[in-house]
């Protein structure tokens, strides 16, 4: 009787737990559009205007990071590599 109480117990655990997964693509409901990989500078520019901020270009090939208020974005040349979406409590 043990047995078939532990079994029944850890369905009840596994299957509760099963619930509360959020799947990638709805994380983040108030998603902020962000430039995408292979645009050019020109575009993030005509897309999302002008940068907060605008680091120093670095090493070589040229590396260049512009920091928006709710994104940065990371490019190599002047093509995209990389957004990255800035936490928000």
């Amino acid at each position: 009787m043990k047995k078939i109480t532990a079994i029944f117990a850890f369905f009840i655990a596994t299957t509760a737990f099963a619930d509360i997964t959020v799947p990638v693509g709805q994380q983040g409901e108030e998603s902020t559009d962000v430039p995408i990989h292979g645009q050019k500078m020109d575009e993030v520019l005509n897309t999302f205007g002008e940068p907060t901020k605008e680091h120093a270009t670095v090493g070589e090939p040229p590396i260049t990071r512009w920091d928006y208020d709710e994104f940065i974005v990371v490019f190599e040349n002047e093509t995209v590599i990389q957004s990255v979406k800035k936490h928000t409590n």
